[in-house]
């Protein structure tokens, strides 16, 4: 017998247990739920898993881990299933975790400015919770409006406020983790400092749930800014584009959001949407989306013309103001639509690079001359605020890259130069499944064998999440 057939016939052994612990309605085997849960937004990959489960609470999440653990049944913990590096895969079959059940927000506390919420939680639900106590939690991932919180942790994600705001691990206080053994821990307190022992939330933010299945997350918050103001700004000159960038943050201003979009994303996003909010004639190489926030409308006035003034010595093209509500919600939904766009038009292999703000310019002209020397396409167009540049490619007869011999070269020379510009490999996406093969080229040895000490401490019989991030032996 195969080991394949094997283990199916271990977790099918456990099928009637899981239905004890969770309720026979939350256990699925039958092939149509199994395909919706075989993909992620990864470029085109499919791996089925051999069970579906939707727990409900961390005690059932525990009870499913410890009959995993003993039997060493692969386990994918999977949240909205958004993510672009593969993480919620289940490549070795095995159980799935599905944490949508779990999508309560428990308290906001207005007095200390935190919010309890459940991992199965929107994040742009968690986000309009708490606005309307007057409260901002900013991290905003491009798809917040079906993002789950849980996956924002375990990616550590940013989003274009992430340059003046931060990212997830700046507001994560505390965490409920089911580890992969099946004991409930906490990791820290609810308290803004604390120096007691190690910091196993900061370590578990990021760790793509590979150390344990987050069920309770508290969140600190800010008091949500007043006002925002939104401009357009075109250059005839992707990498001037670049510098202009850097530029303004040595002027000493801080946008809430820095954006850079290339100009044949801009015309792939506005073609899908069929609109023309922003203009995308063949002279304009790029676009800057930049915002300010804050609760004074004369600075941030006064901080928007100071950036228009310091951009013309860049030959940025006319500015556009955002006058209203309604045109700046129109220039944020193109921004968002555009991976989705691109990706639809034939550029399926995304890479999340990020690179000290400065060499941006550099990042970008080294990608377009990557791809006139390994022959693929390639769009820019990220969080150029802080460096974040997602790279989407298009490559003739490859439409993914996972063990494609005719793309990883391509990627590996692209991550040397991410790594020679002082950069890594993933700002916000993490490793997942698609990215552990080039984990050396910004890694040694001796970082990746700690990593993987730490692993095993948390995870002995490598159940959970396995093959992601790295493999172990």
């Amino acid at each position: 017998m195969m080991a394949a057939e094997k283990e199916i016939k271990t977790v099918n052994a456990f099928i009637e247990q899981f239905k004890t612990i969770v309720g026979e309605g939350f256990v699925f085997v039958d092939e149509e739920v199994l395909n919706n849960y075989a993909h992620d937004e990864t470029e085109n990959l499919h791996f089925l898993p051999d069970v579906v489960i939707k727990p409900r609470t961390a005690e059932e999440i525990s009870a499913v881990m410890k009959l995993c653990n003993a039997a060493k049944i692969p386990v994918t913990p999977r949240g909205a299933g958004t993510g672009l590096a593969g993480g919620a895969l289940p490549h070795f079959g095995g159980v799935l975790i599905s944490m949508e059940r779990l999508n309560s927000i428990i308290e906001i506390d207005e007095r200390n400015l935190q919010v309890t919420t459940e991992p199965g939680v929107i994040t742009e639900v968690l986000q309009n919770a708490v606005k309307e106590k007057g409260l901002f939690y900013p991290p905003d991932p491009s798809s917040r409006g079906s993002c789950f919180i849980g996956g924002n942790i375990s990616a550590n994600s940013g989003g274009p406020k992430a340059v003046k705001y931060g990212v997830v691990k700046d507001y994560v206080l505390n965490l409920q983790l089911v580890l992969p053994t099946g004991e409930i821990i906490w990791t820290g307190a609810n308290v803004l400092k604390n120096s007691t022992g190690y910091n196993l939330t900061q370590l578990v933010v990021g760790s793509e749930g590979t150390l344990g299945i987050v069920t309770k997350i508290v969140l600190k918050l800010l008091p949500h800014p007043k006002y925002d103001l939104l401009m357009l700004v075109p250059f005839n000159d992707l990498e001037k584009a670049g510098a202009a960038v850097s530029a303004i943050f040595r002027a000493g201003f801080t946008p809430s959001a820095l954006e850079l979009v290339e100009i044949d994303a801009l015309k792939i996003v506005s073609k899908m949407m069929d609109s023309v909010a922003v203009p995308v004639n063949d002279d304009i190489a790029a676009h800057l989306i930049i915002e300010v926030d804050g609760n004074h409308m004369d600075t941030l006035m006064n901080e928007m013309e100071a950036i228009a003034t310091l951009l013309a010595d860049f030959d940025c093209g006319e500015i556009f103001f955002a006058d209203d509500a309604q045109q700046k919600a129109e220039l944020w939904k193109l921004r968002r639509r555009v991976a989705e766009a691109v990706k639809l038009a034939g550029y399926t292999i995304e890479e999340d690079t990020v690179v000290p703000r400065a060499s941006l310019p550099a990042l970008i002209h080294g990608v377009k001359e990557l791809g006139k020397q390994y022959d693929f396409h390639a769009v820019c167009y990220g969080h150029a605020g802080d460096g974040n540049l997602h790279i989407r490619i298009k490559k003739e007869g490859s439409i993914y890259s996972l063990n494609n011999p005719k793309v990883i070269p391509s990627l590996k020379a692209m991550f040397s130069l991410v790594k020679s510009l002082g950069g890594t490999i993933s700002g916000e996406h993490g490793i997942g499944l698609i990215q552990k093969e080039y984990m050396d080229i910004v890694f040694d040895q001796t970082n990746l064998s700690v990593m993987k000490g730490i692993k095993k401490v948390f995870d002995p019989n490598n159940i959970l999440n396995k093959g992601k991030i790295f493999d172990l032996a």
